[in-house]
């Protein structure tokens, strides 16, 4: 490793030397945890089997040979393969409750989570949403926190990748979904039935080539195809955008995240009144339209096109 353990007894002791480490090696946060502490905090309790809501007292309990071992092995992958953490743990929280990640997804860290803890008001009434799309879905993180917080709700799951539709369906069994929420293997919305949909909500690929190429090493690990989206990061946008209102009710929202991209959509569709979303927890590059703002400005879309 880095430095030396040999001083080191207690899980306190390994949590404080785990974060300084990682904030010596020049690690990038922003996979579940943003800084170094939290991620370290995380390997810690993932290798001893111990849950994030651990009494504070066990915090100086004095570790095993064999648990410190454990400890300095995740420590040591981070560090230099630059793995994300919960690709280690196979573990991530999003909206308040648990997710099976691995590489081939995403990591989910939308600021949707927020929308969906909200029920999306006030933009639509929590009460009258009975379908819900979730639109390249990855590990089916967004639909699934959807089905939770929609309880009357059925939710469709779509991506491309068979790969990430394998883990989708291992969270869709893991939270006792599956008579409510359907995994669709679709390239958009390909081979979707006919259905309409109270809320279409889609975090997509939007990295451009040239973001691709400055991304810290972190990202590497990810799926290329859940994040780069063409030289403009609009290569998945746009055809949303082109046939989201056939699958809307009247009287649905669509919700996507465009990130960094989001000056480029706005410029691109200058008469289009996107509507960017504030988040108290932090986040930005996230718009909603109404249907009804989809159908008027369907032209500017078909232009693209």
């Amino acid at each position: 490793m880095i430095c030396d353990t040999k001083s080191l007894e207690t899980m306190l002791d390994y949590i404080r030397w785990g974060a300084s480490c990682f904030a010596t090696q020049g690690l990038f946060f922003g996979h579940g945890t943003d800084n170094a502490l939290d991620e370290s905090v995380a390997l810690v309790l993932h290798a001893l089997k111990l849950s994030h809501d651990l009494p504070p007292m066990y915090l100086q309990s004095r570790l095993t040979a064999s648990e410190k071992e454990a400890i300095e092995a995740l420590f040591k992958r981070r560090i230099k393969e630059r793995v994300p953490a919960p690709y280690i743990t196979n573990e991530v929280m999003f909206a308040g409750v648990s997710f099976y990640v691995d590489e081939h997804v995403l990591i989910p860290r939308s600021p949707i989570a927020e929308l969906i803890e909200n029920r999306f008001q006030p933009w639509i009434g929590p009460e009258r949403v009975t379908r819900i799309l979730d639109l390249c879905t990855g590990s089916g993180c967004i639909g699934i926190a959807c089905a939770h917080q929609f309880p009357q709700a059925s939710v469709d799951l779509l991506d491309i990748s068979t790969k990430a539709l394998d883990v989708a369906e291992r969270n869709i069994s893991q939270h006792g979904l599956k008579s409510r929420v359907t995994a669709i293997q679709s390239d958009l919305f390909e081979s979707l039935e006919p259905n309409k949909y109270d809320i279409i909500v889609s975090n997509p690929p939007y990295v451009s080539s040239g973001e691709m190429r400055e991304l810290p090493a972190e990202y590497q690990h990810e799926p290329a195809l859940g994040l780069e989206a063409g030289s403009d990061g609009l290569d998945i946008v746009t055809p949303l955008l082109q046939q989201a209102s056939s699958y809307l009710k009247p009287d649905g929202i669509v919700v996507v995240e465009v990130g960094l991209s989001a000056d480029v959509l706005q410029k691109r569709y200058p008469l289009v009144p996107f509507l960017w979303l504030d988040f108290e927890h932090g986040g930005e590059g996230v718009f909603m339209l109404t249907a009804g703002q989809l159908s008027q400005y369907q032209s500017n879309f078909r232009e693209d096109g």
